[in-house]
């Protein structure tokens, strides 16, 4: 059926409710409204689903949530009957119609006989891979659409690992979903014995294993009382758990009141993302006021931490993500050194388009590094892998998008862990006499200076991902010899697994596909583009090695002018 089929048939279906009706009624003139919702549908990936809330096909809604509930459910009844009885957790954010839409989904599985672990408040996704550990159950259910604007919310499914589920489970669940082709079919129990309220000790054991990774007791005992941190959840599911674990470890917190409101709206803020300065600056506003040390901020589902720091000026900077990742490996692997207690096995994994210092940090560690493509299903499955073959010990894992974990108790970026260990990590170099800010200018001066920068090109409408991925593959088509002043030394098609040099050498890259270009530049720069697999943009990062901030930034200008302009060559 075409778009307009699709409308028709929903808007005069008796089981739609009335005030779904009703917003559809109000699109009936708008073919390009009714074209996005009912031209297709609201597809479901690795990451699970995200989308838009509203009524129709490609939105989310209680009826796509349900349908992927379904689907999962019909996927959880092959398997096992000890593997079906182990039951699914599922929690959920602030966001618009979360603890609906986690109603509904734990309504479904009980339907289908499979019991349903629901908390009864915000739990961040950190929370949520753990209980899906602690509990021992078949898989996890978050519901959230994680840093994007307000008019978003998201699905996303966890392996019986606490990990996203894996791409294989995901297709059998998929082929699932795709059989049902009438949305407003799938029912659910209002109540049921099924349905169950997840244990109190799940809170209390996470931070006990969360206080199991500290690594300077000491510097905290003598530092923690005196610093001042700020932080703001931006009305996210973050500030229980985050201010427990910072108070727990003796760390005087200082909220933004303003910003701890449940507010679907995150009327404070343009987008409750941590990664932008201004998502921080009622943070920074209140920081200045009241003479702290440092500023944390973490996204609706508390799975991303952004920082700011006084430089030399006393002035407020808001580090990137690169910024802190290479902050808190450094201070890891420092740690554990000094404590000798660093595994002789021990690695780190990044995804590939995250800073390349972390491998000359991990070098100086005598650290294996392992690259992934983007997604923290990836790091978790190399700590799935290990600690399966014991072949390595994983002691941390991050990406650029202000993502980090530290500890295994969890298989998703957890941005609660990351508080505490940054708030430590303030503490140690006050302890030592110094500043964040200046070990992170040391860590230049030792290591030399790379500055990472993301770019995002907005895209839009019912074709947006189709149109991604189509520049992506006419990248592949363009023989690119140099970006700025530097040569390409190779390029990686990640759809292919091939690396091909410059002399033509061609070699398997030996990590899962993904519609990726990463060209290698000279020197140990690079340049990466890439769809992004959450929300309608085209993301190029770039890299680039420098012997200082200026002359890095001069080298950037010429690299994305090549880029840009090879951008517009093949759209």
């Amino acid at each position: 059926m075409n778009y307009q089929q699709n409308y028709e048939k929903w808007v005069n279906d008796p089981r739609l409710p009335a005030h779904c009706r009703e917003q559809l009624l109000a699109i009936k003139d708008d073919e390009k409204e009714k074209e996005y919702r009912f031209g297709g549908q609201l597809d479901f990936g690795t990451a699970g689903m995200r989308g838009i809330i509203g009524c129709g096909m490609n939105m989310m809604n209680c009826f796509t949530v349900m349908r992927a509930t379904e689907g999962l459910s019909k996927y959880i009844k092959t398997l096992s009957k000890e593997e079906q009885d182990r039951g699914v957790v599922i929690s959920y954010d602030t966001r618009k119609n979360s603890r609906l839409f986690a109603e509904k989904a734990a309504s479904v599985l009980a339907k289908n006989g499979i019991k349903a672990y629901l908390f009864d408040d915000v739990h961040p996704v950190p929370m949520l891979s753990y209980a899906v550990r602690y509990l021992h159950t078949i898989a996890g259910i978050m519901i959230t659409a994680s840093h994007n604007p307000k008019e978003y919310n998201g699905y996303k499914v966890y392996g019986e690992d606490g990990a996203q589920m894996s791409p294989e489970a995901t297709a059998v669940v998929v082929k699932f979903i795709n059989e049902i082709d009438d949305y407003l079919s799938v029912s659910g129990v209002e109540k049921s014995p099924l349905i169950l309220p997840v244990p109190k000790e799940v809170d209390e054991t996470y931070i006990a294993e969360l206080m199991k990774l500290t690594l300077s007791d000491e510097a905290v005992k003598m530092c923690g009382k005196d610093l001042k941190l700020v932080y703001t959840p931006v009305h996210g599911s973050g500030y229980i758990p985050v201010t427990t674990i910072l108070k727990k470890l003796g760390i005087n917190v200082t909220v933004v009141e303003e910003q701890t409101t449940k507010d679907t709206e995150f009327s404070t803020v343009k987008v409750p993302n941590p990664e932008f300065k201004e998502t921080l600056s009622m943070g920074i506003d209140l920081a200045n006021k009241i003479k702290a040390d440092v500023v944390f901020g973490t996204d609706p589902d508390s799975d991303r931490l952004g920082v700011a720091v006084k430089n030399e000026e006393g002035e407020f900077v808001a580090l990137s993500g690169n910024q802190v990742g290479i902050l808190l490996l450094d201070y890891i692997l420092t740690r554990l050194k000094e404590e000798n207690a660093l595994p002789a096995n021990a690695a780190v994994v990044k995804s590939f388009v995250t800073t390349g210092m972390a491998r000359a940090i991990c070098e100086e560690f005598g650290v294996a590094l392992f690259e992934t493509p983007v997604g923290f299903k990836f790091i978790g499955e190399k700590i799935k892998e290990w600690e399966k073959d014991g072949s390595h010990t994983y002691v941390f894992g991050f990406e650029e998008s202000c993502g980090y974990l530290r500890g295994t108790h969890a298989r998703d970026k957890d941005a609660v862990v990351a508080s505490m260990l940054c708030a430590e990590m303030v503490c140690y170099y006050t302890y030592i006499h110094k500043t964040v800010w200046g070990r992170l200018q040391e860590i230049y001066q030792k290591y030399g200076y790379v500055l990472d920068k993301n770019i995002s090109v907005q895209y839009a409408g019912l074709n947006a991902m189709k149109e991604m991925n189509a520049v992506v593959d006419a990248l592949k088509t363009v023989k690119v010899t140099s970006l700025g002043a530097f040569a390409v030394d190779a390029v990686r098609d990640y759809s292919a697994d091939v690396r091909t040099a410059a002399d033509g050498t061609k070699s398997a890259l030996g990590i899962p596909k993904c519609n990726c270009v990463y060209y290698e530049l000279a020197g140990g720069s690079f340049v990466c583009v890439r769809p992004s697999g959450t929300e309608p943009k085209l993301k190029i990062y770039y890299s680039i090695r420098a012997k200082d901030e200026g002359a890095a930034e001069k080298e950037m200008n010429a690299v994305k002018a090549d880029v840009e302009q090879l951008l517009a060559s093949v759209k």
